[in-house]
C-alpha cells in the first residue's frame, strides 16, 4: 500500500466517522498504518507543537532529531518518539538527551492523522510533529470536536480489554470468563460498547455483527455468550441464533459472535481502496459491505445509553420502554444536517397564522373574520404602529397631567381641609356618644 493510498484511506474514514459515527478499532488501526508509511525514513526535530486553543497537556518533547512509529490496540494508537543518537556528542550531552516518549491517542468522535506541508497544515490540528527538511512538513493530530485526547508518556488504558483485531483469543479468554460480572445483565448490544470487554467495537461493527449472527440486540448478554468455549476451536461449527424470547437454537457452519468481532474489523481494514473517490466523499465502496447499519428496511431503536442500534426484526424482550422501531430509510444527502433545519423552517412557518390583511380607503387595516389566531397576527402587524402611539400617548399624558397639577392646586388643599374637618366632627359625636352610655349605666 502506498502512503497516498493510506492518506486517502484515512480521509475516506474520517469523513465517514464524522457522518456517522466516531472511529472505532479498524479506523483507529488504518491510522496507525498511515503513521508508520509516511513517516518511514523520515526524521523529525524541535519541539512537540500544541494549538492555543486545545485544553490538552502539553507533550514535553524535544530532540535535534528523533523517529515516528505507531501501533493501535482497540480503539487506541501509541506514537514512539525515538530520538536518533550521534557518536560524535560527548558522554555529558548523551546523559542529558531526550529519552524516548510513548504518547497514547484516543479520537473520540473525530480524530485522525494527517501528514502536510507547513502550509497546508489543517485548522484544527491540535499536536504537530514537524520534520527536519526543506520544505518542512509537519504530522498531525487533527479534532474538529475535540472529544479525543492524548497522554504523554501514556500506556493502554487499564480498563480496555484485548483488542479484538490483534489479540483474539486473550479477548476471547477475557469475555468467557468473566460472564459472572454484572456488566453482562444489560442486553448484548449495550455490551458491545464495553471496552472493557470489547476493545475496539463501535456502533457500526456492533449492527453488523448482531445481524450476521442473527441476534436480536435486545438479549441479555449472558444468555447469548453462554455456552461458548474460550477456545475458538468450534468458532465454525456453531451458529447462535436468539429469538425475542432469549432461547439458543444451534446450528452448524457458520462462526460465534465473538468469531464475528473478530472478522468483521479485519474486513473492514482489508476491504482497499477501490469504489470511492475521497476528495469526491464517495462512499461507495463501504456502504456496498453495511449489510445493516444504516441500510434501507433496518429497523433503528435507541438503547439505555442513547445509542442508536440498527437491526432486523424483534428488538428483544429487554428492548427499553417508550421507544419505538423506526425504519431506516437512505436518502441523497441524508447526513446532510441542513436537512434538520429546513424541516425546523417548515415546522415554524406552518405554525403562522395565514390571515390576509385588507386594506381599507383611510389607511387602517383589519382582518379578516374567518381567519383563527387573528388577535396574534394583529399585534405582530401593528406591534411598530402600537410601539409609536404608546410613546405619543405618553407625551400627552405627561403634559394633561402638568394642566391638571398647576389647575387643580387649590383644590386639592381646599379637599384636605373638608376632610380634616369632618374627621373632627367624626371625633365628637363619638365622644357624645360614649358620655350618653356612661350616664345610662350610673342610672341603671
Amino acid at each position: 500500500m502506498t502512503c497516498e493510498f493510506l492518506s486517502d484511506l484515512m480521509c475516506f474514514f474520517f469523513t465517514h466517522s464524522l457522518q456517522r459515527t466516531m472511529p472505532e478499532g479498524p479506523e483507529l488501526h488504518l491510522a496507525s498504518l498511515f503513521v508508520n508509511k509516511v513517516c518511514t525514513g523520515v526524521v523529525f526535530t524541535g519541539a512537540v507543537a500544541k494549538s492555543e486553543v486545545s485544553k490538552g497537556p502539553q507533550v514535553p518533547f524535544s530532540s535535534d532529531a528523533y523517529r515516528i512509529s505507531a501501533v493501535s490496540r482497540g480503539k487506541e494508537v501509541c506514537l514512539t518518539l525515538t530520538p536518533i543518537k550521534s557518536d560524535t556528542k560527548s558522554k555529558l550531552k548523551a546523559e542529558e538527551e531526550q529519552s524516548p516518549m510513548d504518547v497514547v491517542f484516543r479520537f473520540g468522535m473525530s480524530g485522525y492523522f494527517r501528514f502536510t506541508t507547513v502550509e497546508d497544515l489543517p485548522k484544527h490540528a491540535h499536536v504537530q510533529f514537524y520534520t527536519r527538511e526543506d520544505p518542512q512538513r509537519v504530522l498531525s493530530y487533527v479534532d474538529a470536536r475535540r472529544f479525543g485526547s492524548w497522554q504523554p508518556n501514556g500506556t493502554w488504558q487499564r480498563d480496555r480489554g484485548p483488542c479484538v483485531m490483534f489479540e483474539y483469543e486473550r479477548f476471547r479468554q477475557n469475555v468467557l470468563s468473566n460472564l459472572s460480572d454484572k456488566a453482562f445483565d444489560r442486553p448484548i448490544c449495550e455490551v458491545l460498547l464495553n471496552q472493557k470487554y470489547f476493545n475496539g467495537i463501535g456502533n457500526y461493527l456492533r449492527a453488523e455483527i448482531l445481524y450476521r449472527v442473527n441476534i436480536p440486540p435486545f438479549i441479555k448478554a449472558r444468555t447469548v455468550l453462554e455456552g461458548l468455549v474460550p477456545e475458538d476451536q468450534d468458532a465454525k461449527d456453531v451458529k447462535q441464533k436468539c429469538d425475542a424470547a432469549g432461547k439458543r437454537n444451534m446450528k452448524t457452519e457458520s462462526p460465534d459472535i465473538l468469531s464475528l468481532c473478530h472478522t468483521v474489523p479485519l474486513e473492514v481494514i482489508n476491504l482497499g481502496g477501490k469504489g470511492y473517490d475521497p476528495v469526491k466523499a464517495d462512499f461507495t465502496e463501504f456502504e456496498a459491505w453495511l449489510q445493516c447499519y444504516y441500510v434501507d428496511g433496518m429497523n433503528s431503536r435507541t438503547d439505555h445509553n442513547g445509542r442508536t442500534i440498527w437491526f432486523k426484526g424483534d428488538p428483544g424482550p429487554m428492548a427499553p420502554k417508550g421507544s419505538k422501531s423506526s425504519k431506516s430509510r437512505r436518502r441523497k444527502g441524508e447526513h446532510d444536517y441542513t436537512n434538520t433545519t429546513k424541516a425546523a423552517k417548515k415546522k415554524r412557518t406552518g405554525t403562522v397564522s395565514k390571515e390576509k390583511p385588507l386594506k381599507k380607503d383611510s389607511g387602517t387595516v383589519k382582518m379578516e373574520d374567518d381567519v383563527p389566531n387573528r388577535r396574534t397576527s394583529t399585534r405582530r402587524q401593528n406591534g411598530n404602529k402600537n410601539g409609536l402611539d404608546a410613546e405619543k400617548a405618553d407625551c400627552n399624558k405627561k403634559s394633561i397631567t402638568r394642566k391638571k397639577i398647576s389647575v387643580t392646586g387649590p383644590q386639592t388643599s381646599k379637599t384636605r381641609g373638608t376632610r380634616r374637618q369632618s374627621g373632627q366632627e367624626i371625633n365628637t359625636t363619638v365622644k357624645k356618644t360614649t358620655r350618653s352610655r356612661r350616664k345610662s349605666s350610673t342610672a341603671v
